[in-house]
């Protein structure tokens, strides 16, 4: 995984999302039920898998990424007991939390992460974010009409709402949004989790589908999360960034 500076799609996306989705795709099947129906239970070599993979990426990425995603880690765990085991939002095949997916939402955010600091990106900027809002409002309301996923098309009309006043990370979010369907998708086709059929097995005026479309709104307190300890641990450099960033806003008001 790392950043491409090609001036088109397909190399940006192939080296960074490209490969996060065909990891999860196959981390995934180790894990689903298909397996362990057909051959014996993997849980434990996705595990292993996982902890090679996280470490390999860890030493390769630079080391501000590098203490964000272990700051997922952190919040990942912590989020998965309070929602899983805690809450009874979603439930694993072992009704256990795997090993493997607090790492795995680290890996997200990483991916996620390096797409848009692709230079492919950077110059269609606008353009992938009419794209990519066009995807999430017919994925929800694909989910809504046939599936009656209430909860999820909720989740995702706020996700929409509070990227309106949030243009820099505008395009971060629609595609950790998009790269979260994609995950979620697989996880319950493969029978890894699943959720009920309301929103928390509580809610009963809150029909769900499994998944709902629009959960990825819980994974930007994992982004929120880690950009807070960094924050914390950094504040003198964090603030010289910010009045850089200023400046530079400035000089381009100025020449517009």
């Amino acid at each position: 995984m790392s950043v491409s500076k090609t001036k088109t799609f397909l190399p940006a996306f192939c080296k960074t999302l490209g490969i996060l989705f065909l990891y999860i795709f196959l981390g995934l099947f180790i894990d689903s039920a298909y397996v362990v129906e057909n051959y014996q239970d993997l849980q434990w070599l996705a595990n292993l898998i996982m902890v090679v993979v996280f470490s390999i990426i860890l030493f390769k990425v630079n080391p501000r990424i590098r203490e964000q995603m272990l700051s997922a880690v952190l919040i990942a765990v912590a989020g998965e007991y309070a929602f899983s085991l805690g809450l009874g939002m979603y439930t694993y095949r072992l009704e256990n939390i795997p090993h493997y997916i607090p790492m795995g939402h680290a890996l997200v955010y990483a991916g996620v992460l390096y797409f848009t600091k692709t230079t492919y990106v950077k110059k269609n900027l606008k353009l992938l974010e009419k794209v990519c809002t066009a995807i999430v409002v017919l994925y929800a309301s694909y989910f809504l009409l046939f599936s009656i996923d209430v909860f999820g098309f909720i989740l995702t009309v706020i996700t929409l709402l509070f990227l309106r006043n949030r243009p820099r990370e505008r395009l971060f979010y629609l595609v950790m949004f998009l790269s979260v369907a994609y995950l979620e998708i697989i996880g319950t086709s493969f029978e890894c989790w699943w959720w009920p059929t309301i929103a928390w097995n509580k809610i009963p005026f809150l029909p769900s589908a499994n998944p709902p479309s629009g959960i990825s709104f819980f994974y930007f307190g994992l982004d929120l999360g880690t950009l807070w300890f960094y924050k914390q641990r950094h504040k003198i450099a964090w603030k010289r960034m910010k009045k850089i960033r200023e400046i530079g806003l400035k000089n381009s008001n100025y020449r517009n």
